[in-house]
């Protein structure tokens, strides 16, 4: 039994946590333009600091426009920043605690914009913890390597993925393209797009495992192909699965793709598919990267 750890010589187009890594120069988009799309997007913990960021900014804001007005909060420490800011802090959040309140026109004037600027505020936080909760999200396992081996007889590409979650994806479809650098006879280079036709592309029921396996034949974009030509070649297979999640009744993705370096030839998967006694089936996940010498 052998387990591959291969270093990393080529970039990947979609990287380990599944997210693009592309690098573009000279584009327009800014994250400041598209905010929104940049607050779903990035990580949970990002996210947590960014609303911290943005409420401690705010409350400051409003604790210096009290500061402004002098002497117009009762029983505020007069020119007091930290109690200016515990005030801003009651009056966004709506706690009034009693203790400190507002004595001038001017202050009452500052807590009506921020009373309604902690309304927007609430609501556009909720919003956006609503949409990032209930975006679908597919939780699939691939294997660390794909292989090309003989099955029945003809060599044959293959990868092994699984369903992490305890419940059923149905109408799983997979999608697997190969990606490699072309040059033309003029001496241009174009990073071109192939579909791998697989035996199966789609299932009913994703509960188990799924191997993916594409024959390596005349019409295959593989055909005649080397390690040495795929690793030439900047060569990379993307693989697409996408579903319906049970649970949530929504359609989920996912993608994962390999490089050269990352299929192991002559090699076959180790068989994780185990009968217990009583008849039910175990899954030995942690066998699942295994590779095995054909």
């Amino acid at each position: 039994m052998t387990k591959i750890h291969r270093p990393h010589k080529l970039p990947h187009v979609v990287s380990r946590d599944r997210s693009l890594k592309i690098l573009r120069k000279g584009s327009s988009h800014s994250h400041w333009r598209d905010p929104y799309h940049w607050l779903l997007t990035i990580s949970w913990g990002k996210f947590v600091i960014v609303i911290i960021i943005a409420y401690a900014i705010a409350n400051t804001l409003f604790a210096l426009a009290y500061l402004a007005g002098g002497d117009c909060i009762a029983n505020a420490r007069p020119g007091s920043f930290a109690d200016a800011f515990f005030f801003s802090v009651q009056t966004m959040a709506s706690i009034g605690y009693g203790a400190m309140f507002p004595k001038t026109d001017y202050a009452n004037l500052v807590v009506v914009i921020e009373a309604l600027v902690g309304l927007m505020g609430l609501a556009m936080a909720t919003g956006l913890m609503f949409a990032r909760f209930s975006r679908p999200t597919a939780k699939v396992l691939f294997s660390k390597v794909a292989v090309i081996t003989n099955y029945n007889g003809k060599p044959t590409l293959m990868f092994r993925t699984a369903n992490e979650r305890h419940n059923q994806i149905f109408e799983a479809e997979m999608h697997v393209s190969l990606v490699r650098d072309e040059v033309s006879i003029e001496g241009s280079v174009m990073r071109r797009f192939y579909d791998l036709k697989l035996v199966r592309n789609q299932t009913p029921i994703f509960v188990l495992t799924w191997t993916g396996m594409h024959v390596i034949d005349e019409t295959s974009p593989l055909y005649g192909e080397t390690e040495e030509t795929l690793h030439h070649s900047n060569m990379e297979i993307i693989v697409i699965l996408t579903g319906i999640d049970e649970t949530v009744a929504q359609t989920i993705h996912t993608r994962h793709s390999y490089l050269a370096e990352e299929i192991v030839w002559n090699q076959r998967f180790v068989d994780i598919l185990v009968t217990m006694p009583d008849g039910k089936r175990l899954i030995d996940y942690t066998r699942f990267h295994d590779v095995v010498k054909f």
